[in-house]
């Protein structure tokens, strides 16, 4: 088993917690599951809302996602498997591989969505690489990564 503190995460916030208790925008580790050849596959969850409280809209989740997408393939090519959306809209789940250490992940994290404010353009927003490409807003994206980095010093306050 891995040594989340080690990484830089707290122990007591590891896996499935009370939803009531959370707090939001937080980063924090879901899960550490080791593969058979000795690697190993971090779940992240990208906590944006308060859960039951407020929610994202259909256009900030996905114009959003899409500049995740971008950035931790570009940040992390070795490490990025998957980033997706969560269905009660409040966050996102990111999924690496052989990379969970917590400051590794919010300093990439943190690189993504000040690359979003100064972006001209939702990245693969066109008809070539996205099925809704008409559902997207630079501007939405933009203002949920402002008030995310705005709370970058809380983000390891989960609960």
């Amino acid at each position: 088993m891995t040594d989340v503190t080690q990484l830089g995460w707290e122990a007591g916030t590891v896996g499935e917690l009370d939803h009531r208790k959370l707090k939001a925008p937080h980063v924090k580790l879901r899960a550490a599951t080791p593969g058979g050849a000795g690697d190993m596959v971090y779940a992240v969850d990208l906590r944006i809302n308060q859960p039951n409280s407020t929610f994202l809209s259909a256009t900030e989740m996905h114009s959003f996602e899409h500049f995740l997408l971008w950035g931790f393939q570009k940040y992390m090519p070795q490490n990025f498997i998957s980033i997706g959306l969560m269905g009660c809209q409040t966050g996102f789940y990111l999924i690496l591989l052989n990379e969970g250490r917590a400051e590794a992940i919010m300093d990439v994290y943190e690189k993504i969505l000040n690359d979003i404010l100064s972006a001209m353009e939702v990245p693969y927003a066109n008809i070539e690489q996205c099925g809704n490409y008409k559902n997207h807003s630079l501007e939405m994206a933009q203002a949920l990564a402002r008030r995310i980095l705005d709370a970058r010093e809380n983000w390891h306050q989960v609960v």
